[in-house]
C-alpha cells in the first residue's frame, strides 16, 4: 500500500541524510563503515535534492527513478554486510538502514494517479 506522499518522503530522505551523517560517531563505526555512512549521506543529500518531487520545481532526477535507486539500495545495503564480512553494530546498523529504505519505498507513492497524501 503506497500510503507516503512526496512532501513526507522528502521529510524522510533528509532524516536519513542526518542518520547516516551522524551514525560513525553514534555508533562508533570506523574504517570503510564509517567511510561508507558519510558518503551515503552525501549522495543522498544530493539524490534529494536533484529530485523533482511533485509540486517542486523540475531537476535532473524524476521521483520515481529516484524510487527504483532506493529500492537498489535498500536491497544493497542488506546485502552489504555478508560482503564487507561485518559483524556486530556495523552489520546491524546496514542491514537496519537497508530494511528501513525498503520499508520507506515500499510505501511511497512515485507514480502520479490520485491524490498525493502528505505532500
Amino acid at each position: 500500500m503506497r500510503i507516503i506522499g512526496s512532501g513526507l518522503h522528502r521529510t524522510l530522505d533528509f532524516v536519513t541524510v542526518v542518520g547516516f551523517a551522524v551514525a560513525p560517531l553514534a555508533l562508533g563505526l570506523t574504517g570503510f563503515a564509517a567511510t561508507l555512512s558519510y558518503s551515503l549521506a552525501l549522495i543522498h543529500l544530493i539524490l534529494t535534492l536533484l529530485t523533482t518531487f511533485p509540486g517542486s520545481p523540475a531537476r535532473p532526477v524524476p521521483f520515481a527513478v529516484h524510487g527504483v535507486i532506493e529500492g537498489v539500495v535498500g536491497v544493497a545495503l542488506i546485502v552489504l554486510p555478508w560482503l564487507a564480512a561485518w559483524s556486530g553494530t556495523p552489520r546491524t546498523f546496514y542491514i537496519a538502514a537497508g530494511v528501513v529504505i525498503l520499508l520507506v519505498w515500499a510505501t511511497s507513492k512515485y507514480r502520479a494517479g490520485g491524490p498525493d497524501p502528505a505532500a
